[in-house]
């Protein structure tokens, strides 16, 4: 069984050990040692990389517990790169470690604060590669997230010892822990000086300054209770930077500063819904004429006057110049874009028996798309063919 370095040294960045197995698992190289600093997938927190080197220098890509109890380290080279027996001294990618140690510890600080304030347990933990969340068992108003944000926070500045020891199952029902272990036997513990202990075998910080600063992100609604993003120490700062330079583009493009942004943009949205119903006035008096222009050019059926057309509009100026035509006794229409692929408005007066939507389906059927509508106006998109073989075929059906 590898002897696990990090669980006691998880400011351990480089060790000597022995080579104990090679394998190929899945067409990877595997690697495993007598002992290492390497943390495997585990408790939500991603695997180390790193390198080993021996003879050669050997790529850690990934790191997994397999059902042995070994720490198993995969390597992205051929498994005759390595020997049983041989020696090797590992190297901890620092930067990405450090990064989960903030992250990891600064989930414990920030679950105990939630739990401390309003009972609330954290359900599970996920370390992502940008952003890491807890899962509540309860939704937090935005209220009780800063009052939890600030408690965790002042655990980060007061730079309380942040420990680990050893205890049997026995030991650990007596001790006040945040959450039930889920295994038994030997336990390792991490505790917060005077406000968190639990069960882990994560990598954490010496010390709760070395979070940083602890971050809330975005929330979300999530199987009966509520995830919560956050962010700590270097990430923090990396998102900072982020909406600092995001708030100081947008500030440069409005001429405002970040605190009068909301208000600009609250007025922005004004003037668009206003443009937006002008322009919808203009398109629908535009229409009316256009369509007193292809009403004049209506072919007379049967059935009743045809206006079947191929323009240059959108799928809502079509219907507003369809709806146009048949205000008036007596007309059946057909409208299609020019884009490709087209869209198709078909539309019929009061006292025309034509079923728009059955012309709709035909046209479906034929040229693909999909739409649907009532007998008296129905419309369609993505139709893949020209405008007159669409304008052919729809006559034929009304026909």
């Amino acid at each position: 069984m590898t002897e696990r370095l990090y669980y006691t040294e998880s400011y351990l960045r480089t060790f000597d050990a022995a080579v104990t197995r090679v394998d190929v698992i899945g067409g990877r190289t595997s690697v495993v040692l007598d002992r290492t600093a390497f943390y495997p997938t585990s408790g939500g927190q991603p695997f180390d990389t790193g390198v080993l080197v021996g003879v050669t220098r050997l790529q850690v890509v990934d790191v997994v517990d397999d059902d042995n109890g070994d720490v198993v380290h995969i390597v992205d080279s051929g498994p005759e790169a390595v020997t049983p027996g041989q020696s090797v001294r590992g190297s901890v990618d620092w930067p990405r470690r450090f990064d989960h140690m903030q992250q990891h510890t600064g989930q414990h600080v920030l679950s105990a604060a939630i739990d401390r304030l309003f009972g609330v347990r954290t359900v599970s933990f996920h370390l992502g590669a940008g952003s890491s969340t807890i899962d509540l068992s309860r939704e937090l108003t935005r209220d009780e997230l800063v009052s939890a944000e600030i408690e965790a926070n002042t655990i980060v500045f007061e730079d309380r010892p942040v420990g680990v020891r050893f205890v049997t199952t026995e030991e650990a029902s007596t001790l006040p822990l945040r959450k039930e272990p889920v295994r038994g036997g030997t336990l390792r513990l991490v505790d917060v000086d005077r406000f968190d202990l639990s069960a882990c075998g994560g990598t954490h910080v010496a010390r709760t300054g070395g979070i940083g600063i602890i971050a809330v992100g975005s929330t979300e609604r999530f199987k009966g209770g509520q995830r919560v993003e956050f962010f700590c120490g270097g990430r923090a700062l990396a998102e900072f930077r982020s909406m600092r330079d995001a708030l100081a583009g947008a500030g440069r493009l409005l001429s405002v500063a970040a605190h009068e942004m909301p208000q600009a943009i609250e007025k922005l949205q004004m003037e668009s819904r206003e443009r937006q119903r002008s322009m919808l006035s203009l398109q629908q008096e535009l229409a009316r004429y256009r369509a007193e222009e292809l009403a004049a050019s209506a072919e007379q059926l049967p059935k009743g006057r045809l206006v079947a057309r191929a323009v240059d509009a959108d799928a809502a100026g079509l219907k507003s110049m369809a709806s146009a035509i048949v205000a008036r006794p007596g007309y059946i229409t057909v409208l299609v874009s020019n884009a490709k692929p087209a869209l198709v408005v078909v539309a019929r007066s009061e006292d025309v028996e034509v079923a728009a939507n059955q012309v709709i389906a035909t046209l479906t059927a034929k040229f693909g798309g999909r739409g649907g509508g009532k007998p008296d106006l129905a419309q369609a998109g993505s139709l893949v063919a020209d405008p007159a073989a669409i304008l052919k075929a729809a006559r034929n059906a009304i026909s």
